[in-house]
């Protein structure tokens, strides 16, 4: 399924330029929930230039381990962290309010305790930080995302925009 998720031909579905750049610029540190192969870290290193980081927390340790020799074959290993977390905890405490931009795409459904999510990712922002979360219409309901957007409310977090983006739900939420 990784290597499905990581295809270019998803480019013309979801072009992570266009979905992404609006929200991120050179130098920023950049959190990324969920990477897999890396179908948005790889332009997310891109956008952030040399001076900027991206750290990629994932549970499965054969998607962050592809991830780090997809980065190395586009010149990016400098720029991508990857970080292995455990299933109840990102255990992101070194990035407490660091993080300028955080990406949650296709990933907060599979989280068994939203809160402790939220928590962490909030945590991790700096003050008006942005996250983005995006869940796929085919796996979540209207409903549930919305109870999903209320938990991230409820950690310090007001939403800012709903991006439309292909296939999905979408909103841009702000640290406050």
């Amino acid at each position: 399924m990784g290597y499905l998720l990581a295809s270019p031909l998803r480019r013309l579905y979801h072009h992570p330029e266009n979905m992404l750049g609006p929200y991120i610029t050179p130098g920023m540190n950049i959190l990324e929930i969920g990477p897999g192969m890396g179908f948005f870290s790889l332009p997310m290193a891109r956008l952030v230039g040399a001076h900027g980081r991206v750290t990629c927390v994932d549970l499965q340790e054969k998607m962050l381990r592809s991830l780090e020799r997809r980065a190395l074959k586009h010149h990016l290993s400098e720029r991508i962290v990857v970080h292995r977390c455990s299933e109840s905890s990102l255990q992101i405490e070194n990035l407490e309010g660091t993080i300028d931009f955080a990406l949650a795409f296709a990933v907060v459904h599979e989280v068994p305790n939203q809160e402790t999510l939220f928590l962490e990712i909030g945590r991790s922002l700096r003050h008006d930080g942005l996250l983005l979360v995006a869940e796929p219409r085919g796996h979540v309901t209207d409903e549930n995302f919305d109870k999903t957007i209320a938990i991230a409310r409820q950690k310090s977090m007001v939403v800012v925009d709903s991006p439309n983006i292909n296939g999905s739900h979408s909103s841009l939420l702000k640290k406050i």
